[in-house]
């Protein structure tokens, strides 16, 4: 199953600019009257036109002992703008530090053609004291931002499903790193030491343990089918059974794969591999293979197989059957005392 991953983040968009503005014979600029100004050229920030006023004797009668610096937005005939956000920096350059030294810094909202002038004021015997004016000029810089309204980025990236047991059963068809053989009655099986023993403790013991035989590397297992051993080395790679298995096998032999396949994993303790094959058996109970599937989950300890078939024999209608089975037949004559506790066990539930 894939995975779909979302997150979204919040942003400002901005656009920035600076614009130098020169001011020569600036003695010679005093005297000019309050509200007179000398402009800049225009300079573009923000996909608007904007250009800066130096007031020499402030732009009103309050500052007429001060200088003012207006920030002007130009708007052409007609045009409007809902709102528009700005921060700005007016630095003056002084000559000791060789620096631009910021004296105003502020931020306006500007949503009307009464907000498009943005007027500060800046004291002029700081301005003579501070070392900004140097043969009769200086120099100030306007540091401008447009900020413009916060938008969302949503992000989406899909991760695809996990293919560990797709890569695990590749690694052991290629057979690459392999090294541990088993052959099981002639056919010859190459597999990974650390797989096996990390998804079995027989075959963790076998290989690892204190009373490994000197030469570990070679098994041979004459008593299973190489098909049910071919199983069980899938299902420990990959946690899964063979996607054809219903399929190529129905009925008795499916019945009978399953049983082996059992024995198998109780044999080298693959646990999910045992109760797996317990459900199948569970639901493929009837007349003729309980009594064997019941001997099957005595001998092996499989508890809840052993009350699923005596849950199956105490409901059966037809124990005829059951007695008559060649499982039957075998459970009595190798396991009496397992017979002794189904009937039990069966009689209980029935007159329950």
């Amino acid at each position: 199953m894939s995975i779909l991953l979302s997150a979204s983040t919040c942003a400002v968009g901005s656009e920035q600019g600076e614009h130098l503005f020169k001011v020569c014979d600036h003695s010679l600029h005093t005297g000019m009257g309050v509200g007179r100004y000398i402009h800049s050229s225009t300079f573009a920030v923000g996909g608007h036109n904007w250009r800066l006023r130096y007031y020499p004797d402030g732009s009103t009668e309050d500052s007429k002992d001060d200088i003012a610096v207006v920030l002007e937005l130009l708007m052409d005939m007609g045009m409007k703008i809902d709102q528009l956000r700005i921060s700005c920096t007016i630095s003056f350059f002084r000559l000791t530090t060789k620096r631009f030294c910021s004296l105003l810094a502020f931020t306006e909202n500007l949503s009307s053609p009464d907000d498009y002038l943005v007027s500060h004021t800046i004291n002029r015997d700081d301005m003579k004291s501070g070392g900004y004016v140097v043969d009769d000029c200086f120099t100030l810089k306007c540091a401008l931002t447009v900020i413009k309204e916060p938008y969302v980025i949503e992000n989406h990236i899909e991760v695809p499903p996990s293919d560990i047991r797709e890569q695990l059963r590749k690694l052991l068809d290629a057979k690459e790193g392999a090294d541990v053989t088993f052959e099981v009655q002639g056919e010859v099986f190459r597999a990974h030491k650390l797989v096996l023993a990390m998804r079995s403790p027989v075959f963790k013991a076998l290989l690892y343990g204190p009373m490994r035989e000197k030469d570990s590397n070679r098994f041979v297992i004459d008593d299973m089918q190489p098909a049910i051993f071919k199983v069980l080395l899938r299902f420990i790679y990959t946690d899964s059974l063979p996607p054809n298995m219903d399929d190529d096998l129905e009925g008795d032999d499916k019945k009978e794969v399953t049983r082996h396949l059992l024995v198998a994993a109780d044999r080298y303790a693959v646990e999910r591999l045992k109760l797996m094959c317990e459900s199948i058996l569970c639901k493929e109970l009837d007349d003729e293979s309980v009594a064997t599937v019941l001997a099957l989950a005595d001998r092996h300890s499989c508890s809840r197989l052993k009350d699923a078939c005596i849950r199956f024999i105490a409901s059966c209608t037809k124990i005829d059957g059951v007695l008559a089975s060649r499982g039957y037949i075998q459970l009595k004559r190798t396991c009496p005392d397992s017979v002794m506790e189904m009937w039990e066990e069966a009689c209980k539930l029935r007159k329950t």
